[in-house]
């Protein structure tokens, strides 16, 4: 598995605007790219995280090269107008080969213990 890190600032007010293209963005990328999805965190300082999961470098690479461009213009626009800053070649900050996956995955059925 190969993944690769990115990170954005979004104008103010505009965080749910965001969060929605880039969750139907990653839908789009995922069928039409092969990607295995991504998962976006916010750190201390507001700033968008994304971390995307891929089955290799090449299937990545070949997605990055084409801008990983897909059919909705709309979401599209959305995801663009929502953002302030980007990393300034765009280029991910980290892309990595997964050597060691423990991370477990939550099934739709589980449910969060009390108090958390």
């Amino acid at each position: 598995m190969f993944v690769a890190v990115y990170w954005w600032r979004v104008h103010p007010g505009k965080e749910e605007q965001f969060r929605a293209a880039w969750r139907r963005g990653t839908d789009l990328i995922r069928e039409k790219y092969g990607s295995y999805g991504s998962r976006l965190h916010r750190d201390a300082d507001g700033r968008f995280v994304g971390y995307a999961e891929w089955p290799d470098e090449e299937t990545w690479r070949a997605a990055f090269d084409r801008k990983m461009v897909y059919d909705d213009p709309e979401t599209r626009a959305a995801f663009v107008d929502a953002i302030a800053e980007v990393p300034a070649d765009a280029d991910p900050i980290f892309t990595m080969t997964v050597t060691d996956d423990l991370l477990l995955r939550a099934r739709p059925d589980d449910s969060p213990l009390d108090g958390e």
